[in-house]
């Protein structure tokens, strides 16, 4: 895959605290979000890459990794595995990594392990990393609502996946070792999964957190009452105060979306209170409509 570098993404530098990071991450997210940039392919693709940076540098493990090999981070393990090889192949006599009789160098060492190379000096085969695949899964808002499994067909084998609850559209996945197979016993390639998460019809998501506008009727609005409002966990029962103007506002705290690999944690809904003006009014309802201006 292309190498890009997680902290210019981010605009940070490489002593970056994780603290930067996290501010950095979420002002980011919110200004490429998808559902703030519709039929934006640039901010989609902005916001994955936003996501990967921060999946690896808010890590501590990855970003160790990742500050120390760069582009080949993801093969860290690997390196020091072969490295160690290397080391031992050298004491019995062979040439080898860096500073060996053949004057190989660290890119030198990772193009013979992952591409490029022949056979070693003691006749060992290189070890080749299979290729990386990626794919799509299109989900509703409801399905992403709910930790939940699917099946993929990769390379003609049938791989269940448990998608967690919370997942971001744009958001990409990585499942290691479902990629291509390695050759001569190498490792097999990662499989990054992209995720388009569609709209809800009623219900507007922004991170964790559910926005609807719900409809009253000016009685209710007048006098108050108890309305039902749908929300994705099914439906919940809302008490309106007399006198509510349009456009009033009500949250619901933790009735929002779940948070992403967060077990219990939720976000809030929003609703928006939209007063409906009745129609077809009788000749008796006008008559009491004007009283009431009248009266006022």
């Amino acid at each position: 895959m292309t190498f890009v570098d997680y902290y210019k993404i981010l605009g940070l530098e490489k002593k970056a605290t994780p603290k930067d990071i996290k501010i950095a991450y979420r002002k980011l997210a919110r200004k490429f979000h998808p559902d703030l940039n519709p039929n934006n392919q640039d901010a989609k693709n902005q916001f994955q890459q936003i996501n990967e940076a921060n999946e690896v540098l808010s890590d501590p493990e990855k970003r160790k990794k990742y500050d120390q090999y760069g582009e080949n981070w993801q093969h860290a393990d690997e390196f020091e595995k072969q490295k160690q090889q290397q080391g031992q192949w050298q004491g019995a006599g062979e040439t080898g990594f860096s500073g060996g009789q053949n004057g190989g160098d660290f890119s030198d060492f990772f193009a013979s392990m992952f591409g490029g190379g022949n056979r070693s000096a003691g006749g060992r085969q290189s070890k080749y990393r299979g290729e990386d695949y990626s794919t799509e899964i299109h989900l509703g808002l409801i399905d992403a609502f709910k930790t939940h499994k699917q099946t993929l067909t990769v390379n003609g084998k049938s791989i269940r996946i448990t998608i967690p609850a919370g997942i971001e559209n744009g958001q990409t996945i990585k499942i290691s070792g479902h990629g291509g197979p390695g050759t001569n016993g190498g490792p097999n390639g990662d499989l990054y999964i992209a995720f388009t998460v569609a709209n809800h019809p009623k219900i507007k998501r922004l991170g964790n957190n559910l926005f609807t506008t719900v409809e009253l009727d000016i009685f209710t609005a007048v006098l108050g009452g108890e309305i039902t409002v749908d929300t994705l966990d099914g439906k919940v029962k809302l008490k309106v105060k007399p006198e509510t103007q349009n456009g009033t506002k009500v949250n619901l705290k933790g009735k929002g979306f779940p948070v992403y690999k967060k077990e219990g944690q939720f976000g809030d809904l929003q609703v928006t209170y939209s007063i409906k003006i009745p129609e077809n009014l009788t000749a008796k309802q006008k008559e009491l409509f004007e009283e009431m201006r009248d009266s006022g």
